[in-house]
């Protein structure tokens, strides 16, 4: 079996407020510190003469790359992504930026707020809104239950709570 994959579908093209912060800061170290550094020890190291051998010259031009692939795709991603600063009107149903209490079968509660694909990290409970979990939520209310994929099996959730943060 080869190494090529099919490329990965774009995300929705939603973010929070918090998350577009994030993502300009990381264009912004990526950019304004990072890659001056790199630049500077790829230029020291190629001053020294037989470049084939200089693991300096080697690795930095491949982390120059790396940085230049990321601002890329930071740069178009961040012109095409809506972001959501507004409270939906009908805040007892679950839309994007919802944080959500739900309940397992065997009474175990969790927690997750509902973001883009940029910014989602489960062991931090934000669930991307593409996740499977997250679109058997989306416009669900308190005291529905959802069914969700689970490895080979489904996992039944009840909705314990819906609550949104106010944007800053």
């Amino acid at each position: 079996m080869g190494r090529w994959r099919p490329p990965r579908g774009r995300g929705s093209a939603y973010i929070t407020p918090a998350g577009a912060k994030a993502l300009k800061e990381e264009l912004t170290y990526l950019w304004k510190v990072e890659r001056p550094q790199v630049t500077q020890v790829v230029h020291e190291a190629a001053k020294n003469g037989d470049r084939s051998e200089n693991g300096d010259y080697i690795y930095g031009k491949r982390r120059l790359r790396e940085i230049d692939s990321r601002v890329r795709f930071l740069t178009k991603r961040l012109d095409e992504l809506t972001v959501v600063d507004r409270l939906p009107d009908d805040q007892e149903k679950i839309f994007f930026g919802a944080i959500v209490t739900l309940e397992d079968d065997d009474g175990v509660e969790c927690c997750y707020q509902i973001v883009g694909p940029d910014e989602f990290d489960v062991k931090a409970g934000k669930l991307s809104m593409d996740s499977p979990l997250a679109r058997a939520l989306l416009g669900k209310r308190v005291d529905d239950e959802v069914s969700a994929p689970a490895g080979d099996d489904f996992k039944n959730y009840y909705i314990a709570a819906v609550h949104y943060q106010a944007y800053d």
